[in-house]
């Protein structure tokens, strides 16, 4: 590609004379999406109509219910129905793709979702010229070397974080600039519930650990509970403000890690702007692209990987319902497998679901699943309520039942004892 004039807004690109009909449009997710590239996007599609695009988790999304154009010019893809995501789906005007998250980068350079086009956002150039991707590397930065048209947002809000990938002008298509801050992640208040999961998590994080946690209050309040503990390490998909916490308090030093010692690896920034200026030029941060982050080689070879999944429900044998809820598609199969299966691996790993016993009058510990199977039971699996642990590992369907009815709400439990009679009669 041939370097082009920057131009000064986004408004000044004429984005539908570089798009065709039913090209694939891909951009960073949460605080990574180039929101006035996204915005463009919008107002365009009509004049060239036939267009796709994948997203992932919304942070501030332009790309919502009720800017999407209504004439159908710009279909919706995702892996996951989180945030603004879920009205989407449930108003028919999203695609989910069931899919792993280690499986997402070759999904959208040369699988279903192979990107024609990219807009990325991207840090101011560096001495060497080069732009930092800066807030996310992670799934979406393979299709840039596969894409015909990439399009870059020069953001000065943007970090130039250690380890991520690096653009230069002969390496896009188009270029604007923007000064509009990224979106942020903000942390989280945990229930009174939700906290007591977490601190049962905590106790089984040992000193020295590596962590990984996915999305949400659930692992944001497990992070907050790890006060107590000593040179922890951090090799997750996603990086919050919780985890600059455990940083800043001189409990994650990452002494111990096996791989990538004394730095936070993460895959994405997902927090505030305090983060994003942590991680500018910080040699302790390294951001990761996806096949670094859930590769199940570098996992296993982790110093004692405690990887920390939140659940929407888990049935009495161990089967996980990330998904759906209600009815509704609100999650994601996400990289919960990818991790889950790296703890195990991992010596002196814990590989950690999470969730709280009961939504309102609801048990969550069920029977059988009322979503889909996001975790298959035969997956190495803790699963942790606010009653309890309940280790599945090696264990037959009995056994599993045993430790899943002693983690289940007390009200429910009679209840579920009952139906596990057929459900061990029929499994």
């Amino acid at each position: 590609m041939n370097a082009t004039p920057v131009a000064s807004s986004a408004s000044d690109l004429d984005l539908a004379a570089l798009l065709r009909p039913g090209d694939t449009v891909v951009w960073g997710q949460a605080c990574a999406e180039p929101r006035s590239l996204v915005r463009r996007l919008i107002e365009q599609a009509p004049q060239v109509g036939g267009l796709r695009c994948f997203v992932g988790i919304p942070a501030a999304s332009e790309l919502t219910a009720t800017t999407l154009p209504p004439d159908g010019s710009l279909a919706v893809h995702s892996y996951c129905g989180a945030g603004s995501n879920a009205r989407l789906h449930a108003e028919g005007r999203l695609e989910i793709w069931p899919v792993h998250y280690s499986a997402l980068p070759q999904l959208l350079t040369t699988g279903g979702l192979a990107a024609d086009v990219v807009l990325v956002q991207v840090s101011e150039a560096g001495p060497d010229g080069r732009h930092s991707l800066g807030l996310a590397d992670d799934y979406f930065s393979a299709a840039l070397g596969n894409a015909r048209v990439v399009i870059a947002e020069i953001n000065p809000h943007v970090p130039a974080t250690p380890g991520a990938r690096t653009v230069a002008p002969g390496d896009w298509t188009a270029a604007v600039r923007s000064a509009e801050p990224p979106g942020e992640m903000a942390p989280a208040t945990p229930t009174a519930q939700v906290d007591a999961v977490a601190r049962r998590v905590a106790e089984l994080v040992p000193d020295g650990a590596t962590l990984q946690f996915g999305i949400g209050g659930l692992p944001e309040a497990v992070l907050r509970h790890l006060h107590g503990h000593r040179d922890l390490g951090i090799h997750s998909g996603i990086v919050n403000d919780a985890a600059l916490d455990l940083v800043l308090a001189g409990v994650a030093t990452g002494r111990r890690k096996s791989l990538d010692r004394g730095a936070v690896v993460g895959g994405l920034l997902g927090g505030t702007r305090r983060l994003f200026a942590w991680a500018d030029r910080n040699p302790g941060m390294a951001l990761r692209p996806t096949t670094y982050t859930h590769d199940p080689r570098v996992l296993a070879a982790s110093h004692r990987l405690v990887a920390v999944n939140a659940a929407i429900e888990v049935d009495l044998t161990g089967a996980v319902n990330a998904e759906s809820a209600g009815g509704r598609y609100v999650g994601a199969v996400g990289g919960a497998v990818d991790f889950l299966r790296g703890a195990h691996a991992s010596p002196g790993g814990v590989p950690v679901v999470a969730l709280p016993s009961t939504a309102g009058e609801r048990s969550r510990i069920v029977h059988r699943l009322g979503g889909p199977t996001s975790t298959p039971r035969c997956e190495p699996l803790v699963v942790v309520t606010e009653h309890g642990v309940a280790d599945l590992r090696g264990l037959p369907l009995g056994q599993r039942v045993e430790r899943m009815l002693a983690i289940a709400d007390p009200a429910h439990r009679a209840r579920l004892e009952a139906e596990a009679a057929g459900l061990l009669a029929h499994a």
